[in-house]
């Protein structure tokens, strides 16, 4: 009989040692049943990291190499890098069940047992041995390092309890109560944030990865576990809050340096498949792409602000949770309305401050340039820079004079008008203010004919916005929406020459 060919199904008819040898079952290490089922599934032409985007040609090749050399591995990027998840995707790796003696904490191999109480149970029964059967979901175990994780936590302690009970010395294995890592036995262990890690519990953790044994309490204790490691740091961290001791990063094989996404369409991949919409707000909300390489832009310009510690990082959970505020924004206006639905809108996006300002570290955190200011900024740039995507450079344009399009707007504005944009205006309030300012509609209708009539409203919104990025038109901050006015008249009307701070904050 061919153990390869029997069906999880079958697998898990198989209750005793006898009939496991009949099947023909021969141990395999964790790391050899890693590279047997990459090989496998490199040979089929199978995504082995299904929903990681952008690593393609730099992280996954690099880990399927580390897979294949049969390392241990060490992943190693600022936050929001995909770090964790590319290690539980790693489970999809191991064999859908694998069989344990039966009752064994330390998940046992039958042919290979490594605890007293399973070398006992085999040597009493025999062919008879209990066997049970270990999903690949049961065998990873991940655990976030942090300063209080002690040596008991990870390897395990001598329990007095029991060596009392059974009137045993703390040198025999039997009083040991074990910790996370024995009990990853053939398993998947993974330690998140390493440098967390204080030096002497990295320290406990050489034996484990070279030799094969564990000490406890003074006492040294033959453990050869079966482990695939996976570790996880921050570049930041070696020097904020800890480092990995030298010698442990010697034990870690492969050391693989992730990145964030290198283009703006990457990132919306990531962006849209991991972000938590609701089936009502799909029904709700109807959005576009723009909103979206809007939100991803944000992302983009953080990375590189002057405000922003690089060093720290820009997650990719800012532009996840900036698309899920910019999808309740949206769908609290339609129901403050009482609207069936409605299309997405440039305030939306604005909205998203709250999802931006906890997700950027800042150079000088408290100083001039707050968060939400920072925030702000970085959406007026992330406008600016898409808005040359949908219509031509203002810059270029105002030598053109009479050809200029955007002049019929600019002149309005000119004459001592301004438009009032509130969060939860209703469409029909939306759509008056918007075709209220002359020229707009017609300068959307130029460059976008193809439009509908929902998207040209939104197009009509973000040219104001892209106007008043290019210093063309002034844009202020309501307590409730956008005040876009004049840029003259709004330099006399800042603080200090008769506005009320409290009714407007300069917004550009």
């Amino acid at each position: 009989m061919n153990y390869k060919n029997i069906t999880p199904q079958d697998l898990q008819k198989i209750t005793t040692l006898g009939q496991l040898k009949a099947a023909g079952y021969e141990p395999r290490s964790v790391k050899q049943e890693l590279r047997d089922n990459l090989i496998q599934k490199l040979r089929r032409n199978e995504n082995v990291f299904p929903g990681i985007y952008g690593y393609e040609e730099t992280v996954i090749p690099e880990l399927q190499q580390a897979i294949l050399a049969m390392h241990h591995i060490n992943l190693l990027g600022l936050r929001g890098q995909a770090k964790t998840r590319i290690a539980r995707l790693l489970v999809e790796l191991l064999d859908e069940y694998i069989p344990v003696v039966k009752g064994s904490e330390l998940n046992d191999d039958p042919l290979q047992p490594l605890s007293v109480f399973a070398k006992d149970l085999i040597s009493t029964h025999g062919a008879d041995t209990p066997v049970a059967w270990l999903h690949r979901s049961e065998r990873y175990t991940e655990k976030l390092a942090t300063p209080d994780v002690s040596v008991a936590d990870l390897i395990g302690d001598a329990d007095p309890i029991k060596a009392a009970t059974l009137k045993l010395p703390y040198s025999d294995e039997r009083v040991i109560h074990f910790g996370l890592i024995p009990r990853s036995h053939r398993g998947i262990f993974v330690i998140n944030e390493l440098p967390d890690l204080q030096a002497r519990i990295q320290v406990s953790l050489f034996n484990i990865l070279q030799e094969g044994d564990i000490q406890i309490r003074g006492f040294k204790v033959r453990l050869p576990l079966d482990i695939q490691f996976v570790f996880t740091a921050n570049p930041e961290d070696y020097t904020n809050r800890g480092s990995i001791v030298t010698p442990l990063k010697d034990r870690i094989d492969s050391q693989i340096i992730t990145h964030y996404p290198k283009t703006l369409e990457i990132g919306k991949q990531i962006t849209l498949q991991e972000a938590k919409i609701k089936p009502e707000q799909q029904q709700l909300v109807k959005t576009n792409q723009l909103v979206n390489d809007l939100i991803e832009q944000v992302a983009i310009e953080a990375r590189d602000s002057e405000y922003v510690d690089a060093k720290s990082g820009v997650s990719a959970r800012l532009t996840i949770s900036a698309y899920e505020n910019v999808m309740s924004a949206a769908e609290r206006r339609v129901l403050l309305n009482g609207e069936s639905k409605t299309y997405i809108r440039v305030s939306d996006f604005l909205a998203a401050v709250p999802a931006i300002t906890g997700k950027v570290e800042l150079v000088y955190e408290g100083e001039q340039e707050g968060a939400a200011i920072v925030a702000q900024n970085l959406m007026g740039k992330a406008l600016r820079s898409q808005f040359l995507n949908y219509f031509p450079d203002p810059d270029k344009q105002k030598k053109q004079k009479d050809k200029n399009p955007y002049k019929p707007v600019t002149d309005w504005f000119g004459e001592g008008h301004t438009l009032d944009i509130l969060s939860n205006m209703n469409t029909a309030e939306y759509k008056k203010a918007l075709n209220s300012v002359p020229g707009l509609s017609s300068l959307v209708q130029k460059f976008h004919p193809e439009k509908e009539e929902a998207e040209k409203l939104f197009l009509m919104e973000f040219c104001l916005h892209g106007l008043a990025e290019h210093s063309l038109i002034s844009r202020n901050k309501l307590t409730a929406g956008t005040q876009f006015k004049d840029l003259l008249s709004s330099m006399f009307s800042m603080p200090g020459f008769g506005a009320d701070d409290d009714d407007e904050d300069n917004y550009k």
